[in-house]
């Protein structure tokens, strides 16, 4: 496949300085039309990290570990018009201890992550456009509650979120976006009966009669109303350095609007050279409707954070 990348540039450079008859001229001019406009860039990055220890004295547990992300980015401008849509994937693994001595040993999921963004803008002023978006997010495998891995806590499309919004865009430059959005409706989907029958990531339980039998089950589906922010903000500090942060906010009309839900995510890219590269990203989660039980057994919502350090191959484009 680069192969026929490598040859096509190529091929293309040749065509570029040489003397073009009136047909290919035209055939030129249609295949600039085609992509007026467009731009595609992203990263994508795997890294690997391995410990082995054999009567070590001074202690610890041998350990591998596998990391893959890719951030993918389509941006589309004419005129007043701009289409901007990004896909974001993260998976990873380890196995850690005597599992790593054991061919057939468990791998622990340390990352999962699909998140697919798509925006659409019209220009009304120097700064700001109408504009409408999408959002979804979900994960592609089962997630437990280790040390337990029998009771499955989360898998694909449980939960899945779905979110649509109207409102308006600033974009003062390449720098920094900010979406607000007045009319939103974020939904969330939770497909597992044994979760929904919990009401698991703030669907309704099921309810039961005085002799404990089930009357309605689990829902798979909640919506709600609200008003959403979205703030960007991409910038390269040096050479090879490069930030990207997203802050979104929601808040729900209807039930405890104060209680902002909060999705903070930060990619950091450090590149050594074409291939070699380091990455940092972190995510922030505040949701007033997830339950979660801490150490001590007491049930509530919590600050999520998940934070992965990599250090591999890696192909910017």
């Amino acid at each position: 496949m680069k192969r026929g990348l490598f040859f096509i540039l190529l091929l293309f450079v040749g065509i570029s300085n040489a003397q073009m008859t009136d047909k290919e001229e035209h055939l030129k001019t249609m295949s600039a039309d085609t992509t007026d406009g467009w731009k595609f860039h992203g990263l994508t990055a795997l890294n690997m990290s391995q410990v082995g220890l054999n009567n070590w004295a001074a202690g610890g547990q041998s350990s591998v570990a596998l990391n893959g992300i890719a951030s993918l980015t389509l941006d589309w401008k004419r005129d007043s018009a701009t289409w901007n849509t990004s896909l974001d994937l993260g998976y990873g693994v380890m196995r850690q201890g005597s599992q790593v001595l054991v061919t057939n040993g468990k791998f622990i999921k340390t990352d999962d992550k699909i998140d697919f963004f798509s925006k659409y803008g019209h220009k009304v002023s120097k700064h700001w456009y109408y504009a409408g978006l999408i959002n979804f997010s979900t994960q592609s495998r089962p997630g437990y509650s280790y040390p337990n891995d029998s009771v499955i806590i989360s898998k694909f499309l449980a939960p899945a979120y779905l979110l649509g919004a109207v409102g308006m865009d600033f974009k003062q430059n390449d720098v920094f976006t900010m979406f607000i959005a007045p009319l939103t409706m974020k939904m969330t989907f939770v497909n597992d009966d044994s979760l929904a029958y919990h009401g698991a990531y703030g669907v309704d339980e099921a309810e039961f009669n005085d002799v404990g039998v089930v009357v309605s089950p689990g829902k798979k589906f909640r919506a709600e109303y609200g008003g959403y922010v979205r703030m960007v903000f991409k910038k390269s500090f040096m050479e090879n350095v490069t930030l990207t942060s997203k802050l979104s906010l929601f808040s729900n009309y209807a039930n405890n609007p104060q209680n902002i839900d909060i999705t903070w995510e930060n990619l950091l890219e450090l590149k050594v050279n074409k291939f070699i590269s380091a990455t940092i990203t972190t995510h922030l989660i505040y949701d007033d409707d997830i339950r979660i039980t801490d150490s001590k057994g007491n049930v509530g919502p919590r600050t999520q954070f998940k934070e992965v350090v990599g250090v591999g191959f890696s192909y910017k484009f």
